[in-house]
């Protein structure tokens, strides 16, 4: 197949105009394909040629203005078109096209629960081709009018508001101009909650098996929506741009959620089956946030070429995160973003894989699917929030309104966007947007105290990159109370980095840190006597926020090669049974454990290194026991669970149905303790068919898949091999859930001839089942516990003699970076 390159997009876009697309989708004729009829009517500006773009099982008939076209012509996904005429045309396509089961173009899927089936649309990035013949780039948007027949028990949504017209044919209204990705359909028996807020159709979707669990949390999301709507209605000039609002929870979803206008599909994760922190309540609100902001970022005006796909998802990071806090009960969002996502970025922007934020070389539509990563999400984010530190938000948001009026329903570049921003300030947008939108890497800030007279002192800060920077600077002294351990804000000093000179601060400090508050996109280091501070008195700072700095720079620095890892559990195990914010402790226990025990400690470190956590897990599930923090106690014993070194203490939990004092174990954590249990060889086929009888839903199959491939025997492992890479029959969610339960650190004796096996049938599984699946063979099935020189040196030789698709090529590339980067670590340590 074909991708689509930069230059043909642009002389396809100089050639053509697209005016409508009438589809006519049969969704009755079995479980491999389905009828598409696509009638496209379109002009050309000149006599020229050029294709359309589709993917089918059967190319049935080619109409154009009349006149049959060869279906034999297609030449992989592209259909020629030759000697158009300038004028106005209609090409007609019918075709039979593949249902998939890899989660692109247009998923099926089977709940176990009760036999129902579901049908939902994934068009992003060129998936369109899948579902019906397009002229398939953003910048040539077109109106969408869709008619589907389709089983009569189900519902049918769509972009827009959908009408049952009888005899299970439903036509959606049409849409305005979109692009061919973020068209939508979404079929089955839903069920529903419908509502209107200010005149406009809302409504929550989802599987039949999953209405109790929508059911429960009904208000909560229509609480969330309509404070977003609300407040996205007090920040934008330009109203909400389509006729409704639905949010569909879809089986399988390979992304968190996608902005389709008036249908957003989210991962059905997000309608909880199992308890859930408030933290997790917050990251789906969060979502919620995001995709909503989408209908402005993206939907109303879009990328005219995936070089800036920040335009979308950097202000839809940023919009999100913000909007939350203003707008509803979650108003610590900001805490959450810097421990989950800014590292995210962080990790991405020092990988030889790296891009800038608004890179200038997407060629192609396979290279920019590669950039949907925590650069373009996270550190464009990060970027944002230092834009409107510096511009302030009444410019900021000025400038935003400025590009909504200009490109509303149209398209739009970063030069587009950066001359809105320009009219609405004095600042030098331009020079902003070089250094931090055409840039690579993370910056490094370094305090430096010199003495100065009367016992006062000056800072400076050295910085390692280029990128200006506004941030804060936390003065600290430490509370002469009787308790003390505590930590007080002197005064907050801002900075403008590069600075002139010396800054006075007075008397020096207990702790100095740069950073404070995170409106920085930056890593940062301590001065050595802030450092002790830290490492004494980490639990005694006031604000969330700051210590989610802290533990970053930590992190950092563990990374770096700089903090010992087993610092870094010291620290943890001193400070982490104080902490309150759900998120630090979260994120701190999860680098923890996937991080340093896995990969940064030896094999023989590790046992120590567990030890230590199921240590401190138990001190947190001490501290909870009088039931006033369930979120901090769930979160205490899911990683007790997953860092125990030996069977009895959670197989009693399994036994009992409960944890002593709670909680009891519901499907997830039931799941969870058989995972661990088969790691550690306590469990066995047996009791993995009996929690699936107990438990056959779709996320019980996949808590089966994962217990099975984590048996620590010879036939066990055979099985998962051949289940992942010799058999295409799993779908993308089974596929992740046998590659998780795979690898073991535990059992990396018995798994090591399948190290370099790996190497051998990564290749052909990605070419074979496309870019979702490759994702999946290079971020799950990647043996990342194999820690040695062997491994790197057959990582580099795959990169280096065979073909991996772009997509399994990206993923191997950060992975032996991370692999590179723990052998460093560990070199550093040694000894």
């Amino acid at each position: 197949m074909s991708v689509l390159t930069r230059d043909e997009a642009q002389t396809r876009a100089e050639l053509l105009d697209v005016h409508r697309y009438t589809i006519e989708l049969d969704l009755t004729g079995g479980d491999e394909t389905f009828d598409s009829h696509t009638r496209i009517a379109f002009s050309a500006r000149a006599d020229g040629d050029t294709f359309v773009e589709i993917k089918p099982a059967e190319l049935r008939s080619v109409t154009l203005d009349g006149h049959p076209l060869d279906p034999e012509a297609l030449d992989g996904n592209r259909l020629p078109l030759k000697n158009l005429t300038a004028g106005e045309h209609e090409l007609r396509v019918r075709a039979a096209m593949r249902y998939s089961r890899t989660g692109e173009g247009m998923h099926r899927f089977t709940d176990p629960t009760d036999g129902a089936t579901y049908v939902y649309t994934q068009l992003f990035l060129d998936d369109v081709q899948r579902v019906f013949a397009a002229f398939d780039q953003p910048d040539l948007k077109a109106v969408f009018e869709l008619s589907v027949r389709a089983p009569q028990e189900w519902t049918v949504l769509a972009n827009g508001i959908t009408e049952h017209t009888g005899d299970g044919h439903w036509r959606a209204a049409p849409t305005p101009p979109i692009s061919t990705y973020l068209v939508a359909v979404a079929a089955g028996p839903w069920h529903s909650v419908r509502t209107e807020h200010r005149g406009l159709p809302f409504g929550l979707h989802c599987r039949r098996s999953l209405a109790p669990y929508l059911d429960a949390d009904a208000d909560e999301l229509l609480d969330i929506t309509r404070a977003c709507y609300d407040r996205y209605h007090e920040k934008f000039d330009e109203p909400y741009p389509f006729d409704s609002y639905d949010q569909a929870f879809v089986p399988e979803f390979n992304a968190g959620a996608m902005e389709n206008p008036g249908l957003v599909t989210f991962r059905d994760e997000f309608v909880y089956r199992s308890a859930v922190t408030d933290t997790e309540r917050q990251t789906r609100a969060m979502v919620v946030a995001h995709e909503m902001a989408h209908m402005w970022f993206g939907d109303l005006v879009t990328l005219k070429w995936w070089d800036d796909i920040w335009l979308n998802e950097s202000f839809a990071e940023y919009m999100g995160y913000q909007t939350l806090t203003e707008a509803t009960r979650f108003t610590d969002t900001w805490t959450d973003f810097g421990v989950t996502r800014k590292s995210w970025g962080y990790d991405a922007d020092q990988r030889p894989s790296t891009h800038p934020v608004a890179p200038e070389a997407v060629d192609d539509t396979a290279s920019a699917l590669l950039n949907f990563d925590g650069i373009s999400y996270a550190k464009g984010a990060g970027a944002l929030r230092q834009l409107v530190a510096w511009l302030g938000e009444k410019d900021f948001l000025a400038g935003i309104n400025t590009h909504f009026a200009r490109h509303r329903f149209a398209n739009a570049t970063l030069a587009d966007f950066i001359d809105s921003l320009a009219g609405a300030t004095e600042r030098d947008v331009h020079a902003w947007a070089d250094a931090w939108l055409r840039t690579t890497g993370v910056d490094t800030l370094t305090p430096h105290i010199a003495p100065g007279e009367h016992g006062t002192c000056a800072l400076t800060v050295d910085r390692a990159g280029s990128r200006p920077h506004r941030i804060a600077v936390g003065l600290y002294d430490r509370d002469l109370g009787d308790d003390g351990g505590h930590l007080v804000l002197r005064e907050h000093l801002h900075l403008d980095l590069p600075q002139d000179g010396a800054h006075p601060i007075g008397k020096r400090p207990a702790l100095l840190l740069l950073n404070d508050g995170d409106l920085a996109y930056a890593k940062v280091r301590f001065d050595p006597e802030s450092f002790e501070t830290v490492r004494k008195d980490l639990s005694g700072l006031p604000a969330p926020l700051t210590r989610a700095v802290v533990w970053n720079a930590l992190r950092d620095a563990v990374r770096d090669g700089e903090l010992a890892p087993g610092a870094y559990l010291e620290t943890a195990r001193a400070h982490l049974p104080l902490e309150s914010d759900l998120a630090i402790v979260q994120g701190v226990l999860a680098f923890a454990a996937t991080h340093i025990t896995d990969r940064y400690l030896t094999p023989e470190e590790r046992p120590a290194a567990l030890a230590t956590l199921s240590e401190l897990c138990r001190d947190l599930i001490r501290r909870t026991e009088d039931g006033d923090n369930p979120g901090l106690r769930l979160i205490a014993v899911r990683h007790r669970i997953d860092v125990a070194a030996h069977p009895d203490t959670i197989a009693a939990w399994l036994a009992d149905g409960t944890v002593p004092g709670g909680p009891e174990l519901d499907p997830e954590l039931r799941w969870r303790v058989l995972a661990r249990l088969a790691v550690l060889g306590a469990t066995d086929e047996a009791a993995i068919a009996a929690e699936l009888d107990r438990d056959p839903s779709a996320t019980g199959q996949e808590g089966a898949a994962r217990c099975r491939a984590a048996l620590p025997g010879p036939e066990a492992k055979a099985r998962a091999w051949e289940a992942m890479f010799g058999s295409d029959e799993l779908s993308n969610y089974l596929f992740t859930a046998t590659a998780r339960g795979f690898w073991q650190p535990e059992q990396a004796d018995l798994v090591r001839e399948y190290v370099p096996r790996y190497y051998a049938d990564a290749i052909p599984v990605a070419e074979r089942r496309g870019p979702a699946i490759a994702v999946a063979v290079g971020r799950d099935a990647f043996p990342a516990h194999a820690v040695d020189t062997d491994a790197l040196r057959l990582g580099e030789q795959c990169l280096r003699d065979a073909d991996p698709t772009p997509a399994l090529r990206r993923a191997l590339v950060d992975q032996l970076d991370d692999l590179e980067r723990a052998l460093r670590v560990r070199e550093a340590h040694r000894g």
